[in-house]
């Protein structure tokens, strides 16, 4: 259960008397999710997210409410923060940081098909087309930096094989990105897998769980859309989900020839981001509370996929 701080109703009435959002008619705590704590408030006008934040960086809860803020302005479809009746969205809750969030429509796409696809896809060219426009900044925490810094730290809990396959990569990455070009920036959601989206039948009902957004390489987030969106189970590239993301995603930002030139680098690069991720969780950094962590196991299969395999043809932008 991902509720790891209890809440009343009274508590919970005490809060919504803050907002122009209802009274409150039925509570529920949401059984998904790893991080925080996480309700379903059901109000006599409309239904609601609440979350509470037990973990992560906290000072950086102001960057995420002005991202999705900005985002709900140009009518993306992401859970714009609801604002008390002083303008206010961040609020203390049970001694925990707390957002009111309205609830989206729909539920997550375990095995997405075409149109769900390029409805992805055609949101997140939207997104990132809009997003290299936000003032905001909050470096990417998963990028290269990090790979290089943390990758050492799992060696002793892998193969010799694995460990060479961990270094080389890294050593080639650093080879490769280092020496381009800056590539287009903007805002990311940073963790677009299928099931930080909801999907109301075809239609995309909403994208949620902003807390690994950032600003950074925009080519970033879209390879970690693919190789979730995108991947067949023995970790090789779907070629029809693949060429419906993209062709759709480039209707709203073509992607540039420097980016063009990186992709199947950065394939791999966000593979093996996701592997240490996990691995960091399951042998270094366990989570807090008694949840299974991720199979680390999954991007490893990927990772040697995307070494093995030349990358797909990238689609042409059809602006």
């Amino acid at each position: 259960m991902a509720v790891f701080t209890p809440l009343t109703e009274s508590q919970i009435e005490a809060f919504l008397s803050r907002f122009d959002a209802g009274s409150l008619v039925s509570l529920e705590g949401v059984p998904a999710g790893t991080e925080n704590s996480t309700f379903f408030v059901t109000t006599d006008q409309r239904e609601l997210v609440l979350t509470l934040f037990e973990q992560g960086e906290h000072e950086e809860l102001p960057f995420f409410v002005e991202l999705l803020d900005y985002l709900d302005e140009h009518r993306l479809p992401v859970p714009g923060p609801l604002h008390d009746r002083e303008g206010v969205a961040l609020h203390s809750l049970a001694g925990k940081p707390a957002l009111l969030f309205p609830r989206l429509p729909g539920k997550h796409p375990l095995d997405p098909n075409l149109a769900q696809c390029h409805e992805l896809g055609s949101v997140l060219g939207r997104l990132h087309a809009i997003s290299q426009h936000f003032t905001g900044h909050r470096p990417n925490p998963r990028d290269l930096h990090w790979l290089v810094a943390l990758h050492p730290k799992v060696h002793g809990y892998l193969s010799a094989a694995d460990q060479t396959l961990m270094k080389d990569e890294v050593e080639t990455y650093e080879d490769v990105f280092n020496g381009v070009i800056e590539l287009p920036q903007g805002a990311l959601h940073g963790d677009l897998f299928r099931d930080n989206t909801l999907f109301d039948g075809d239609r995309l009902g909403g994208i949620i769980d902003f807390y690994n957004g950032c600003t950074g390489d925009l080519l970033f987030d879209l390879a970690i859309v693919i190789n979730d969106w995108a991947c067949n189970a023995d970790g090789s590239l779907n070629a029809e989900r693949h060429d419906a993301i993209l062709a759709a995603y480039q209707a709203h930002r073509p992607l540039t020839a420097a980016e063009r030139d990186v992709w199947p680098m950065m394939l791999r690069m966000t593979a093996l981001r996701y592997w240490l991720s996990r691995l960091l969780v399951v042998y270094v950094d366990p989570p807090a509370h008694d949840l299974t962590p991720h199979d680390p196991e999954r991007f490893r299969t990927i990772l040697k996929a995307r070494i093995e395999q030349p990358a797909l043809p990238l689609p042409e932008a059809s602006r």
